[in-house]
């Protein structure tokens, strides 16, 4: 039952959570509500039931999953409320089942009609979540999949997206691109009421904490999801959250940032299977293309962004509608709106987004091509988001001549910085009735030295042994 007042001040001998075990059936515990699920219905043979689960975090920093069955989820769905502290005493113990518990307890708890819970003052020696984080490079060398708490900078954000699944049911998400102090980046996707959250809790390169992200391979790299039993703490105090935001005010937002994730409306898996070919032998390809489109992966270097055309500032940013692609579920349009911002796809005034579009001239040891660079490779090309790089040209429009030479600036630091994987599409267009290879860059991501040295040294031992054979 409920207490019979909103606060109880307890005078019983509290627990801690990390000493509950089977061989115990009377015990309180005092303990914060870090997540609690939705009412979930169930049929055991013809009786049907329902069931609520809630995390439990004390001021030990033990943790554990409780469940409350049936008239007991009736009594206290409405009372449990996360961030709250409560006084929990009348459940059972049993062995916590692994595939649906993710708390760090061999235990779990089980409560029904008889249960005892009531609501205790705000207790400050209690964490609101407690975090194991894992660093972003640590991640990079994990195995798949894997389950981490992560801490780290939003550096990008995109619009709150809502789509119907396969098996029908009604899903919101949201993306987000977090950095941390190993000057690596990963998506992390969030969903539900979390994804729903004001687009404005999310900008300003806030910290975040995660507690429970998914971690597995995506189109070639490596993203997140965040558990539904998992947490989000906006600008957590814990050491980790703390260095994190110093090497971002220090360091982090001006320096190049490699990403674990790659994006790029699903050719990254054609990439994956792409040739290995330096920029002369892409451009020889390219013009020998047959109807199909092909990838190729190169290393080369950034070597100069157009900034000018004819004279007059070349814009590097444009709007784009963020709404669903007509047709799609999960894709958004990204058709450039007008000036009204409505777009001419949708035929309405909707979200936007900014999105990057650069010409960029990329060199290797022997020659040098002209691509386009869509907005996911460019900004990794450039090292800066595409809302960085929309204020940094208005700016520059402001401040005139003086702004587009700082503009400039900023952009000619990046020249011939480090080397990047670019993987590029190559396709066959007409123009004027004429075909033409149209040659696009759609990701760019930091070169991997152990990787890349290995792929140099299979090349050199490739070419020893026909200089061999030759030489026979």
């Amino acid at each position: 039952m409920a207490g019979s007042s909103p606060f109880s001040q307890s005078t019983q001998s509290i627990l801690p959570i990390s000493e509950i075990s089977s061989y115990q059936n009377r015990f309180t515990i005092k303990a914060r509500v870090t997540n609690k699920s939705d009412v979930r219905t169930f049929s055991k043979g013809n009786n049907p039931g329902k069931v609520f689960s809630v995390d439990l975090l004390d001021r030990e920093g033990g943790e554990i999953r409780a469940s409350f069955f049936n008239q007991g989820a009736d009594q206290f769905v409405d009372l449990l409320q996360p961030g709250r502290c409560y006084l929990f005493s009348r459940c059972s113990v049993k062995v916590a089942n692994r595939q649906y518990n993710n708390c760090n307890h061999r235990y779990e708890l089980t409560f029904d009609k008889d249960a005892l819970v009531t609501e205790e003052r705000d207790d400050v020696e209690i964490q609101t979540a407690k975090f194991t984080f894992s660093d972003l490079r640590t991640v990079q060398s994990m195995v798949l999949p894997c389950k981490v708490d992560l801490c780290g900078v939003v550096v990008s954000v995109q619009p709150c997206l809502s789509f119907t699944s396969k098996d029908g049911k009604e899903l919101t998400k949201r993306e987000l691109t977090l950095a941390d102090d190993t000057s690596l980046t990963m998506d992390v996707t969030i969903w539900g009421d979390r994804a729903k959250e004001s687009d404005s809790k999310f900008e300003g390169h806030v910290i975040l904490g995660l507690k429970g992200v998914f971690v597995k391979e995506w189109n070639g790299g490596r993203a997140g999801s965040l558990l539904s039993g998992g947490a989000i703490v906006f600008q957590p105090e814990e050491p980790h959250a703390k260095r994190v935001r110093e090497w971002w005010a220090e360091h982090g937002k001006g320096q190049n940032l490699s990403a674990l994730s790659n994006k790029g409306g699903g050719t990254s898996g054609a990439a994956r299977n792409a040739q290995h070919l330096s920029l002369s032998e892409m451009r020889v390809a390219a013009e020998q293309l047959g109807s199909q489109s092909e990838m190729y992966n190169s290393v080369a270097r950034l070597a100069l962004v157009q900034t000018t055309k004819q004279g007059e500032p070349q814009p590097l940013t444009y709007l784009a509608c963020g709404e669903p692609r007509e047709g799609s579920n999960t894709l958004l349009c990204n058709k450039r709106v007008d000036e009204s911002g409505v777009c001419p796809s949708c035929n309405r005034m909707g979200k936007v987004a900014v999105r990057m579009n650069l010409r960029c001239r990329f060199v290797d040891f022997e020659d040098g091509v002209w691509l386009t660079t869509f907005h996911e490779a460019a900004q990794q090309v450039l090292g800066m988001t595409a809302d960085e790089l929309h204020a940094a040209e208005k700016e520059a429009m402001e401040n005139g001549e003086s702004g587009r030479e700082a503009l400039a600036s900023r952009i000619k630091a990046q020249y011939f910085a480090k080397p990047l994987q670019v993987t590029v599409r190559a396709k066959v267009d007409t123009y004027a009735g004429e075909p033409r290879s149209n040659v696009t860059c759609v990701s760019a991501n930091a070169v991997q030295p152990a990787e890349n040295g290995r792929k140099m040294l299979a090349e050199i031992e490739s070419m020893l042994a026909a200089s061999v054979k030759a030489g026979a």
